[in-house]
């Protein structure tokens, strides 16, 4: 079933001298078994939307569902703590909220708040630190003592232990050498081939281009544009004018383009691109 937002806005210190409207009337659904991404500059709404999605906040107006359940202002915690395990939140980073003696540890830490067996909370930490790729000899080393890239690893894994079916990343590469950001991107889209859905936060077109099958344009909290990439990538003039950009690929295909190279549509990713030269 996935997400749906309906008319969802949200105003941050409401009736405070403070307040600040951070989304109005967003209406979006997340399709279940997506790779779905939300693009805008800083401000836009896009961190916002991600934290109203797992109910962390709630809308000011308007709802949020997720499967069969309702979140609105009036939501209680107790009705909302299922959510939190249904879908899980990778902040931007992740690894400022590692907190035990051990890796093993805090990994294993939310599926034990959610009433697991300590046995099996370990079972599931050991099976999650498998899939970002942390090597066994660091399980029982504290995780402050662990690199960047391999905290971020140890932080993913925390949520991953917790099998959620929605998996909501906000920006999780930032900070990463290039070997890093591919390697955890290259774990986000086997996630995404098994079957989990993915929520994305990110300013590399690149990316979406590769790994989206969907994507949300967000400016000052609205909705502005959304489709395949494919076709939001075709509305070069209005990204440029958000000043968001297309992927690299799309860009050198525009220079040549006006150089006098036909294309029937502007490819987005470098594979597209070699195919339509092999076509002529």
């Amino acid at each position: 079933m996935g997400i749906s937002l309906e008319n969802v806005s949200y105003t941050y210190q409401a009736g405070t001298p403070f307040e600040g409207r951070a989304l109005f009337d967003m209406t979006t659904t997340i399709k279940d078994g997506s790779y779905t991404a939300f693009i805008g500059h800083t401000g836009s709404g896009k961190s916002t939307i991600m934290q109203l999605l797992n109910g962390l906040y709630l809308p000011t107006s308007g709802h949020v569902q997720v499967d069969d359940t309702i979140i609105t202002s009036q939501s209680k915690n107790k009705e909302i703590k299922p959510i939190r395990k249904k879908v899980g939140l990778v902040f931007q980073f992740p690894e400022s909220q590692l907190f035990a003696e051990t890796v093993l540890e805090d990994v294993s830490f939310g599926p034990q708040n959610f009433g697991i067996s300590k046995e099996e909370a370990e079972q599931r930490a050991i099976e999650s630190l498998k899939l970002v790729g942390l090597p066994e000899e660091f399980y029982k080393q504290n995780p402050f003592d662990l690199s960047g890239g391999q905290m971020r690893r140890a932080a993913i894994a925390g949520i991953l232990a917790m099998q959620p079916d929605i998996l909501v990343l906000d920006e999780p590469t930032a900070g990463l050498d290039p070997q890093g950001r591919k390697e955890l991107m290259t774990l986000f889209k086997q996630l995404h081939l098994s079957g989990m859905t993915i929520v994305l936060v990110t300013h590399l077109m690149d990316d979406v281009a590769d790994y989206a099958t969907a994507v949300n344009v967000m400016e000052k909290g609205h909705l502005v544009l959304s489709g395949a990439p494919k076709e939001v990538f075709q509305q070069v003039t209005l990204l440029k004018e958000k000043q968001l950009g297309v992927p690299k690929i799309t860009e050198f295909a525009l220079q040549l383009q006006k150089k006098g190279y036909h294309f029937e549509s502007l490819p987005i990713t470098m594979e597209e691109f070699v195919e339509v030269l092999a076509n002529g």
